[in-house]
């Protein structure tokens, strides 16, 4: 059953954490200026509870653990980059921690690993079964309050993508469908064995009697070949006549079946590599991570996209959009949704962006100019190096080579197709040389990116340092995590992280020496009106005591 956390905590005389302290422990516990009472301030106190509403039952269960709470031990499990038995002992036993999470009475209860786990788990089932990511929804709220409050400007944005692998090991092409296989048989093995002939039982019983690494490794290229050839028509009869509705494991074999294999009429073959496509599930055990080649790369992992203020007059920059996206999407395909959720963050309207040369195309080009944002790039990557080039009045293409100034003649491609794109050639040292509309687009674009200032490509750097602090804890570009919700609740947990410590970094600036000797001086006044109060309490109570004693015994 939902319930909301008592914003009203009363400490216990004898369990509170002031009493544990003395000295030097006792003044950095009280300090305003440590992180975990600024925690509890900026982050702790400002989620909003209904967001999570949706998981719990209205009028009937147990009552929910503290949400806040547990958000708050999602956001400081990857700010710190702990597993969850050293975020559950810290809780149990540190005094900072507890203090972050509200809890200053030594005998306050945290929620159980089960609860915990529990709640995470209901989170990921409600964006897979097609809702928004709850953990977005409180970056989302609690940045906003952020913005108002410290009055950031957001006209100014810039973004930078940073790939991260997940938490998979590399495999080939037989390892990927064997342990695709292996996985659906195991969960389902009784009805595999209705559909399946004695002699292909057999094939799969042997083969799941060693690992895939076994075999790859004591097995020539034919007889690989061959096995991946017995395992695609084992795979086809399973998919053909499973009875019922496909579960996930069997769902994810569908897919890498149709990446790594073609039917023609009944008849099951090994696809060429020539043939591969890219955005293929690279592993059974995270179908949503995607493989892709870029350039001579090959990427395998997570994009996340991350963009934050720039304004040189700030004070404050924020974070404003997290978007996690599997591998094989392009970088261009970020650049309007960042764009949009920075704005719905800051509710400003963004003047400029800085990017790199990656998230440039015609469309972005088009929103940019649509939008009136003047979108600043560096570093356009472009295949007409050494050849300047744009479009006449006419339609046909003036090509210069840059070194020479020498004018090269083009010509006019027909193409198959009435609506494509026009295409040019020119002929350079006997060999013919083909431009694009789109390559006319990406020279204009590096042109107009000559001009810039050197202060305002200079502007999008800064982004480095936030891209590396996103993925401080994870050397080697690899998370923990394996699938794109628990990604996502990772970098929304960790970009909370990282505007709490530049708030963090903010106030301390703002605030000197005098001003704290101002607060610890109210503190100290407060602190012995208080006490005076309590003497005059108990005087008056052991006056009153002693008055009826007088009378108990006169009477």
């Amino acid at each position: 059953m939902f319930r909301k956390t008592k914003t009203c905590h009363q400490l216990n005389l004898y369990t509170n954490s002031y009493n544990q302290f003395s000295g030097r422990a006792l003044k950095i516990y009280n300090d305003d200026k440590e992180w975990h009472n600024q925690f509890r301030e900026e982050i702790l106190e400002l989620i909003d509870e209904d967001i999570f509403r949706p998981l719990f039952a209205d009028d009937f269960g147990s009552p929910n653990s503290s949400i806040r709470v547990l958000v708050s031990m999602i956001i400081l499990k990857d700010a710190h980059g702990l597993s969850d038995s050293q975020l559950h002992n810290n809780c149990l036993f540190h005094a900072q921690f507890r203090s972050a999470l509200g809890l200053h009475n030594n005998d306050d209860p945290i929620p159980v690993p089960a609860t915990y786990y529990n709640f995470r788990k209901r989170i990921v089932d409600w964006e897979r079964s097609g809702n928004d990511n709850l953990l977005e929804r409180v970056f989302k709220q609690v940045t906003k309050s952020q913005f108002i409050y410290y009055k950031v400007s957001g006209k100014k944005a810039r973004m930078d993508i940073k790939l991260i692998g997940s938490n998979i090991a590399k495999l080939s092409r037989y390892e990927l469908v064997h342990e695709a296989l292996r996985m659906v048989y195991k969960s389902s093995k009784l009805k595999i064995s209705k559909l399946l002939s004695k002699d292909d039982l057999v094939f799969l019983k042997d083969l799941f009697s060693q690992s895939c690494f076994n075999i790859t490794y004591h097995s020539s290229d034919s007889e690989i070949d061959t096995k991946l050839q017995q395992l695609g028509i084992v795979i086809y009869k399973i998919l053909k006549h499973f009875p019922g509705k496909l579960t996930e494991q069997l769902q994810t074999l569908q897919e890498i079946f149709w990446q790594q294999f073609e039917v023609i009429e009944d008849a099951v073959s090994v696809l060429p590599k020539e043939k591969l496509l890219p955005g293929r599930v690279d592993s059974p055990h995270d179908p949503d991570c995607r493989f892709r080649k870029k350039g001579k790369q090959s990427l395998s992992g997570y994009y996340i996209n991350v963009t934050e203020t720039c304004d040189p007059d700030n004070d404050l920059n924020l974070i404003t959009s997290v978007i996690v996206e599997p591998a094989n999407v392009p970088d261009q395909d970020f650049f309007q949704p960042a764009c949009e959720a920075t704005e719905e963050v800051t509710n400003q309207k963004i003047e400029t962006n800085s990017s790199d040369g990656a998230y440039y195309c015609q469309d972005n080009f088009n929103y940019c100019v649509d939008n009136e944002i003047d979108h600043i790039m560096s570093g356009i990557s472009s295949s007409v190096s050494g050849f300047d080039i744009s479009v006449n009045d006419d339609g046909t293409l003036l090509v210069v080579d840059t070194l020479t100034d020498e004018v090269i003649p083009s010509k006019i491609v027909k193409t198959k197709s009435v609506d494509a794109e026009p295409k040019w050639s020119i002929c350079v040292g006997g060999k013919k040389k083909y431009f694009t509309q789109k390559s006319v687009d990406a020279c204009q674009a590096a042109k107009l990116a000559a001009t810039r200032s050197k202060e305002e490509l200079n502007l999008r750097n800064n982004v480095e340092a936030t891209i590396f602090q996103l993925g401080y804890h994870y050397r080697g570009n690899k998370t923990r995590y394996r699938g794109i919700i628990k990604h996502k609740l990772w970098a929304f947990a960790r970009c909370i992280w990282i505007n709490f410590r530049r708030i963090m970094k903010y106030m301390g600036s703002i605030r000197p020496d005098c001003v704290q000797n101002m607060i610890k001086c109210a503190d100290s006044a407060q602190f012995f009106v208080f006490n005076s109060i309590i003497a005059f309490l108990l005087l008056f109570e052991i006056q009153n005591l002693q008055t009826q004693r007088k009378m108990f015994e006169m009477g």
